[in-house]
């Protein structure tokens, strides 16, 4: 008896081995992430995987004056934005603020908690997507594509002259598989919700951002090297403004 347990024993180790061998060989290289300091600008930006700096939850202007200051500004300063402004534009646009039972809430209200906006940025060094439950970023393409952006949405040039774009997408599939067609309709007042956050967030931070809606969806998409589920509703581009 003892001999068989030992044979077994010595069997499964053997066995096991095996596997984290093969596993090791199989499995694909773990992508680093990075975590920068906030105050580096976001042209120099050029990692795969950034973790973002935490978010601020208290500010020198009250909602009452960034509702009253709110303008679109499309134009801007040379100067890129930090990282630190960045991470906190994003949170306010569909950061986490708190779970209820097995959902996480987000900065936006979404029809049946469900979610279907995702945000992309557009850096001068690569295309990222933002993964709000982990509040990071992660590169998907390399590249400045600003102007290809802009050619994208009819020669805006504020698109090519911003320190960084944030593209607002939905995936319609996801409210559709509750509410049907009228999900699509769900999904696009979602993202008017973010954008509306993503400009009082900016005018809080002394920033300047613009809604831009004319643009080629499909070319938005090639640019950016998003899926098709991925439908462009804004383009915001985000920047120091020149003027107030």
């Amino acid at each position: 008896m003892y001999r068989k347990r030992k044979f077994l024993t010595g069997l499964a180790f053997i066995i096991s081995f095996g596997v984290l061998v093969n596993l090791s060989v199989y499995a694909e290289p773990l992508k680093k992430v990075i975590q920068l300091e906030p105050a580096v600008k976001v042209d120099q930006i050029k990692e795969d995987n950034i973790v973002l700096p935490k978010p601020r939850l208290k500010s020198n202007l009250s909602i009452e004056e960034a509702i009253a200051r709110r303008r679109s500004r499309r134009l801007y300063k040379k100067e890129p934005i930090t990282l630190k402004e960045l991470s906190q534009i994003l949170w306010a646009a569909q950061g986490i603020t708190g779970q209820v039972g097995g959902f996480k809430l987000r900065t936006a209200p979404s029809a049946g908690a469900l979610y279907p906006i995702e945000l992309y940025v557009l850096l001068p060094k690569g295309v990222y997507h933002y993964l709000p439950e982990e509040h990071k970023l992660e590169k998907i393409k390399g590249g400045d594509l600003r102007s290809d952006l802009a050619e994208a949405a009819l020669g805006q040039q504020w698109i090519r002259e911003a320190s960084c774009n944030i593209i607002i997408t939905a995936v319609y599939e996801r409210t559709m598989a509750k509410y049907g067609k009228r999900g699509i309709k769900y999904a696009i007042l979602e993202a008017g919700h973010v954008s509306e956050n993503i400009y009082l967030q900016a005018e809080s931070l002394g920033l300047g951002t613009v809604n831009i809606g004319a643009f080629g969806d499909v070319q938005v998409q090639k640019v950016l090297g998003i899926p098709k589920d991925n439908r462009p509703l804004y383009i915001m581009p985000l920047g120091y403004p020149l003027h107030r």
